[in-house]
């Protein structure tokens, strides 16, 4: 697997009203708006969660949602999301449905801003699917209940990466539908 700062990523960025092709890095010091994609694997009112390596360039150590990343220039999302899943947690054979698009501007510290258009992305499996961390992106992951999930995030900001804390808080219903009774 490659580091994700092994090589300077051009990501989808908003310039001047339209999208171009940036550095990563660039984006995040500037905190230009810019492409995005989440998923979230479920199991009814389960959801995946991985904490993030200790190792990331931001964020590292907090809890995420299953895996999230920006899609490369000229990359559908849907695809993107299919490739996060194998990078990041070695789940192949998975294809997320889209869920919906959010917009949200987080600074992630170290001097760098999320603005992301995010793409959200939901899988249906069971917890038995076999799961292969990859080290350099993953420490760890866990299957919490949705509802304490939000719960927590809410009691507990600091364990939680920004944009986990702003899906629970401000568009649960609409990335989980249903299952939010």
């Amino acid at each position: 697997m490659r580091d994700s700062l092994a090589e300077e990523e051009l990501i989808p960025t908003w310039v001047d009203g339209r999208l171009a092709p940036m550095g990563k890095m660039a984006v995040h010091r500037a905190g230009l708006r810019h492409k995005a994609v989440s998923v979230f694997v479920t199991d009814g009112n389960r959801v995946l969660i991985q904490r993030r390596a200790l190792s990331k360039y931001h964020t590292p150590g907090l809890w995420a949602n299953t895996c999230c990343t920006h899609p490369r220039w000229d990359e559908d999302p849907a695809d993107c999301a299919v490739r996060r899943l194998r990078e990041e947690l070695g789940i192949t054979r998975l294809f997320p449905a889209f869920a919906d698009r959010v917009e949200y501007r987080a600074d992630v510290g170290g001097g760098l801003t999320e603005h992301e258009v995010v793409d959200i992305f939901v899988a249906e499996v069971t917890p038995a699917m076999t799961l292969q961390p990859n080290a350099d992106e993953v420490a760890e992951v866990a299957w919490v209940d949705l509802y304490d999930l939000s719960a927590d995030t809410a009691r507990n900001p600091a364990k939680y990466t920004p944009w986990l804390r702003i899906y629970m808080a401000e568009h649960m219903g609409r990335i989980f539908g249903a299952a939010v009774r």
